[in-house]
């Protein structure tokens, strides 16, 4: 792991990618914040010794180097999923390597269902917090302590101040900005409506596949982290009705200018 993690840096530093302060994660259908950064590189997935290749048609697979509300960030224009049958080490490799090039901060969001059923399709919802139902840890490797402390705390696993400072600027702009729990799945099958009656049940406010393996490293790296989900459908399981894909991508476009003007502001006052 070590090794990778030199080889995947240096060649990203030879690229040009220098000193970011700021690392973001870009979720299914949320890629055109892309277009508000001024971009100095970029590298598709492919092309990074040691990198996933992102296999999702609606995930680009491109890393992104530029500048953004004034600061040096570092984006990932899709991310990678257990679903695809990688390992929860290959999902969170980009974020050591985010790490590695400097960044101390980092921005996620996804796409999500609403559990809770008082949040509507194309809100957006602030994690507060979360629950691992994806069977494992990426944490769960033999030399884990030779890159963080293995037994990593999660009892703030979510910046406080950055929430704070995210609630602000929605309440500046009149965005609704729910706050919530969110639970990650393996996937890619959509839930059941038992397994959403079960959900509510254990606590979470939203259900998606993604975010908290990429919080778990980024905690046991000792960054600040926040995380917004867009909520693409309602998941209530007494009215559910057949997924379609294509209306959940075309949701969380609608809502992204939201989450590109919270993530815009929030940059600028870090």
């Amino acid at each position: 792991m070590i090794k990778f993690i030199t080889e995947t840096t240096e060649y990203l530093v030879d690229k040009g990618f220098e000193n970011p302060e700021i690392g973001i994660i870009l979720g299914t259908g949320l890629g055109q914040l892309t277009n508000e950064i001024e971009v100095i590189r970029e590298v598709s997935y492919n092309h990074i010794p040691n990198f996933p290749t992102a296999t999702v048609e609606f995930h680009k697979g491109k890393f992104i180097y530029g500048h953004l509300s004034g600061k040096k960030v570092v984006v990932m224009q899709g991310r990678f999923h257990v679903y695809e049958g990688y390992s929860l080490q290959d999902v969170t490799f980009p974020v050591r390597i985010m790490e590695k090039l400097g960044i101390k901060t980092l921005l996620v969001s996804n796409a999500a269902g609403a559990i809770n059923l008082n949040f509507k399709k194309g809100d957006l919802m602030l994690i507060d917090d979360h629950i691992n139902l994806q069977g494992s840890s990426p944490l769960a490797f033999k030399g884990v302590e030779e890159l963080g402390e293995r037994f990593t705390d999660m009892s703030a696993p979510y910046n406080l101040e950055i929430n704070a400072k995210f609630k602000s600027i929605a309440k500046t702009h009149n965005i609704k900005l729910h706050e919530g729990v969110y639970a990650s799945v393996v996937g890619p099958q959509l839930e059941t409506r038992a397994e959403y009656r079960m959900l509510k049940i254990i606590g979470a406010d939203a259900v998606g596949m993604s975010t908290v393996p990429e919080i778990i490293v980024a905690n046991h790296l000792n960054m600040k982290v926040a995380a917004i989900s867009v909520l693409t459908d309602e998941c209530d399981p007494d009215n559910l009705k057949p997924v379609d894909i294509s209306e959940i991508i075309a949701t969380a476009g609608k809502a992204e200018p939201n989450m590109i003007t919270l993530f815009k502001e929030l940059i600028k006052e870090l």
